[in-house]
């Protein structure tokens, strides 16, 4: 039964830790760049320098970023990562990103 609280309780948080397969976008184009390529990267670079966050794209679904996940994003803008981390909300806090390889 204490299992069982506790399994309620970490839902009730709303944080669900995993892993994602997804490109680092920026705020403003968002799920424009769900693909990784060299003009993703541009653009994604010239909307960061212009103000906009980095946010994560998986598919058609865009999660922004912590604080602290920005400054582990940067270096990796418009490129295809793996990240594992906590999702609360529409929020992801990474814990650890790895290029994934050009197919």
């Amino acid at each position: 039964m204490k299992k069982l609280g506790f399994a309620f309780l970490l839902c009730a948080a709303g944080m669900f830790a995993g892993e994602w397969t997804g490109v680092i976008s920026d705020s403003h184009c968002g799920a424009k760049h769900n693909t990784a390529s060299a003009a993703s990267t541009k653009c994604v670079e010239s909307c960061i320098k212009g103000g906009a966050e980095a946010v994560f794209v998986s598919g058609d679904k865009v999660l922004k970023l912590d604080a602290a996940s920005q400054e582990k994003v940067k270096g990796h803008y418009g490129h295809k990562v793996t990240i594992t981390g906590d999702l609360d909300g529409d929020t992801i806090k990474i814990d650890t990103l790895t290029m994934v390889a050009a197919s």
